[in-house]
């Protein structure tokens, strides 16, 4: 009982094609899904600086470039920073401004909003001058 087989010359790509047209599928239903995450951002309304500053009661801290931080003018060391700000958010109920030097590093900005965080204010605000 021998029995003649004939060599294997082609391939069969059915299946894998199969496999390719169900992983097009599915990527296509997930791409849709995989652009709705990211932060909530809103926009503020334009409003003129010097109205926005009479009308509010923001926390303005300035971020040097050599990563010093000043408060109405004051320069607050880093080790006090966290205590000070605690002080002055009962003063200040709207939040805090980051005003920040285009050569600050961001470990210094994440520090100061960190700080700010600890002390109980929510709303922070960050812009380069």
């Amino acid at each position: 009982m021998s029995r003649n087989r004939g060599e294997f010359n082609e391939i069969n790509i059915t299946p894998l094609t199969d496999i390719f047209l169900v992983l097009l599928i599915i990527m296509m239903v997930i791409a849709p899904l995989l652009d709705q995450q990211g932060l909530n951002l809103t926009v503020p309304e334009n409003v003129a600086q010097e109205q926005a500053k009479q009308d509010s009661k923001i926390l303005t801290v300035n971020v040097t470039a050599d990563n010093r931080y000043f408060i109405g003018g004051q320069e607050i060391p880093v080790n006090e920073l966290e205590s000070y700000i605690k002080e002055q958010a009962a003063k200040y109920p709207d939040g805090m401004m980051i005003e920040t030097d285009g050569e600050a590093t961001h470990g210094a900005v994440v520090k100061l909003m960190d700080s700010a965080r600890n002390s109980g204010i929510t709303s922070i605000s960050v812009s380069q001058v």
